[in-house]
């Protein structure tokens, strides 16, 4: 945890953000693998870790919006709790670390509520995601699950959108801590693929460093040869020369702020001239989307000067042709490039996804696009000093992809498509940083972790067959 004046000062700071009222907090409880006592590993709920700060299940707090009182609902552990799993904190000895006073029962909460609603105080809580958690809030609000999403608090959600966004110093030094970890990471996985090595043994390898650093992994790691397709969690293929490894994973910090990092490396020591063209146009669409990012700059606006510099690349090497503005207005560049530029990072690798994408990363100022490819932007909105964000621009040749649109000829006034035969099992490259809004532009987190082709030769000469 941070000191406790960290999460008093939150908890103040979203309590004048609330009219009235009670705000609920609840905290996750352990979610069953197979039976009650073989759990999946334990991570508490983001929003609960930034005000209570309490990374323990079978917690819930609530906020006096009226008053700024603060309760912990919990139990202390029983003695058959302590034999399995030795001495634990007292209850109040876990509220005081969090800077809160008063503890009570985990089931006086329901009762708590329940009187809370009989005088007409709204209780305000967040979308809940977990079956669990919507099981509990169905009964302490005695509302039918499917009523929960019409009761959400939209001031809530939006009081904590506008706090968590803006990253505090602290908060910064836990995400670079994320990323450096997620950077040895990266290194391991280049030093030590080479032909005839499994996927599944380089996912052993980067998790196992996560885990040594006592951390988790911040989300499902990607590590796979079929780049293209974007979410790939399949880790059965074995790396043949020739093809291209595509990595993205990240570690959280052991206050669990995550890192998120992509790096795209040759199987062989060196890029072929095919794979280093393509490269290249990437590593130029990340390393000036990095530029142009400031105060003020709708991050929309970013997205689509990538979107710009890989159909200019796209078009160097002959795979698309038009003007260009032309292309990206029409979405053209989006047969490569499908998906969003990057999106906030904290103590979610998506932060805060589960308030909704279109809370966190939109305001009135900017909509979201139905395009292809634009509409999977998941921030478009202003940037703001303290900002953390991906920048994560890709180029990805999706075979089914290209014959749905050659079929239809769409876009053929700028897509090459008697050239894409070359490039059918070329796979896809992503790079990806971790960025910092700054008050005069920006910063990549973490020790510099090699990107450049050459940089990228450099660790691959050092791996192994």
């Amino acid at each position: 945890m941070f000191h406790k004046n960290t999460y008093t000062q939150r908890r103040a700071h979203l309590q004048q953000a609330i009219a009235s009222g009670l705000i609920l907090l609840p905290g996750h409880t352990e979610s069953p693998i197979n039976c009650a006592d073989n759990t999946y590993p334990f991570r508490q709920d983001s929003n609960f870790l930034y005000y209570i700060g309490i990374d323990q299940p079978n917690l819930a707090a609530l906020i006096d919006a009226d008053t700024g009182a603060t309760t912990l609902f919990g139990n202390d552990f029983t003695m058959n709790d302590i034999v399995w799993m030795g001495p634990q904190p007292a209850l109040t000895e876990l509220a005081a670390a969090a800077g809160i006073e008063t503890t009570q029962v985990y089931n006086d909460l329901a009762a708590v509520i329940q009187q809370a609603q009989a005088q007409g105080r709204p209780i305000h809580f967040l979308p809940p995601y977990r079956g669990e958690t919507k099981i509990l809030l169905s009964h302490w609000l005695q509302l039918p699950l499917p009523e929960l999403a019409a009761h959400v608090s939209i001031p809530f959600i939006k009081a904590v959108v506008a706090q968590r966004a803006v990253k505090t110093d602290e908060e910064i030094a836990e995400i670079e801590q994320a990323v450096n970890i997620s950077g040895r990471m990266h290194v391991a996985a280049m030093q030590n693929a080479h032909p005839g090595i499994r996927e599944a043994v380089l996912r052993g390898l980067v998790e196992g460093l996560a885990l040594s650093e006592d951390c988790s992994l911040a989300y499902a790691p990607i590590i796979t040869v079929h780049g293209q397709t974007l979410h790939n969690h399949h880790y059965g293929n074995t790396l043949q020369k020739g093809q291209l490894l595509l990595g993205d994973f990240g570690s959280e910090s052991p206050r669990r702020y995550a890192g998120d990092i992509t790096r795209t490396f040759p199987v062989d020591k060196t890029f072929t001239s095919q794979q280093r063209a393509i490269y290249n146009i990437v590593l130029a669409a990340e390393n000036q989307s990095i530029e142009a990012i400031k105060p003020g700059v709708p991050y929309r606006q970013v997205h689509l000067l990538a979107a710009t510099i890989i159909t200019e690349g796209l078009k160097s090497i002959g795979l698309m042709q038009g003007d260009t503005a032309q292309a990206v207005q029409a979405g053209a560049h989006a047969l490569f490039f499908p998906h969003g530029l990057g999106h906030m990072l904290g103590l979610d690798v998506h932060d805060m996804e589960d308030l909704g994408e279109d809370h966190v990363g939109y305001d009135p100022s900017v909509q979201r696009s139905d395009q292809f490819g634009l509409r999977s932007l998941r921030l478009a909105r202003a940037l703001q000093p303290g900002f953390v964000l991906t920048v994560e621009p890709g180029i990805y040749f999706i075979p089914e992809l290209i014959d749905a649109w050659q079929a239809e000829r769409r876009h053929a006034a700028f897509i090459r498509y008697d050239k894409l035969a070359a490039y059918r099992h070329f796979g896809g490259i992503r790079i990806e940083d971790n960025v910092l809004v700054t008050p005069t532009g920006s910063r990549v987190l973490g020790h510099p972790i090699p990107k450049t082709a050459e940089a990228v030769e450099a660790i691959r000469s050092q791996s192994g067959a």
